[in-house]
């Protein structure tokens, strides 16, 4: 097997986003859609008391598009046009399909250590299903399962490792997305189909991923050469692994709507202003 070398090393932007939530953000969603099938990655945290009250995300519309927020600290409630209502506490997951569209509102809470940390994917749905019915779902930590692997202790949220699946398994991408700890001195290569996209954002520490050393925070983003990811770590490394096969279509992104189409985008606009937007 052949181990895939980095194409190139994006440091996160700071960026605001809702009621003034400073974010560091990897990718966000452009037409030349490079990371297919992944449109947005968000790195957040409220852990300055400067800041005063932690912000949040009011209600806001989404529609084509899947997201996975995933809380390492603090929690995060949740309300949406669908009825469903929720807290996503440390260690767990929430997913949303939009679907042909949703609204709801994300308020992150401090925990015990006064923090807020965690990260939000936003994952592409293919055309024939950007009108689909929204769903959306809670995970539990507890419903993750852990997996020892080469000196890597993985939380595995989606897809498969070892012959171990994760909870979340709807995603219509069926993307492999996981938090990996390395310990030190450790070394930890993984098999990736060829073809996928695949990205590692790390978040503590430093590693060498496949020759080239990538130091927090900052997300590595692979070429399409081989079919493993080989890491290595002297003093340790955390990072989110993220990967999945492109959908290869065309996509306009417009702010929360990610369509096929620039009338697909007009439509939705429309349907925002005359209240059509949600269907029951």
């Amino acid at each position: 097997m052949t181990s895939r070398s980095i194409s190139h090393i994006i440091e996160p932007q700071l960026v605001i986003e809702g009621a003034g939530v400073l974010l560091k953000r990897s990718i966000s969603p452009r037409a030349s859609n490079n990371y297919d099938p992944f449109l947005l990655f968000d790195h957040f945290a409220f852990n300055n008391p400067l800041e005063g009250p932690s912000r949040g995300f009011p209600t806001h519309p989404h529609r084509g598009i899947e997201t996975v927020t995933y809380m390492l600290e603090g929690s995060v409630n949740h309300r949406d046009s669908l009825g469903n209502t929720g807290k996503i506490g440390s260690g767990d997951v929430q997913w949303m399909t939009s679907g042909r569209g949703i609204l709801h509102e994300e308020m992150p809470r401090r925990g015990e250590s006064g923090n807020i940390y965690g990260f939000q994917l936003w994952v592409n749905l293919p055309a024939a299903q950007k009108m689909s019915q929204p769903r959306y779902r809670e995970v539990s930590a507890g419903s993750i399962p852990i997996v020892e692997k080469d000196g890597a202790t993985i939380r595995l949220v989606a897809g498969e490792v070892d012959g171990i699946r994760g909870p979340v398994t709807e995603i219509t991408a069926s993307p492999l997305y996981m938090d990996v700890k390395l310990a030190p001195a450790s070394k930890f290569i993984l098999p990736i189909p060829s073809g996928h996209t695949v990205l590692a954002y790390v978040f503590n520490g430093a590693g060498e991923f496949s020759g080239e050393v990538v130091e927090s925070v900052s997300m590595a983003v692979f070429n399409d050469d081989g079919d493993q990811v080989e890491v290595k770590t002297d003093a340790g490394v955390q990072f989110m692994l993220i990967a999945g096969a492109p959908f290869k279509e065309p996509i306009v992104p417009y702010g929360p709507f990610v369509m096929n189409t620039v009338e697909e985008i007009q439509q939705t606009i429309a349907e925002l202003q005359n209240g059509t937007f949600i269907r029951q």
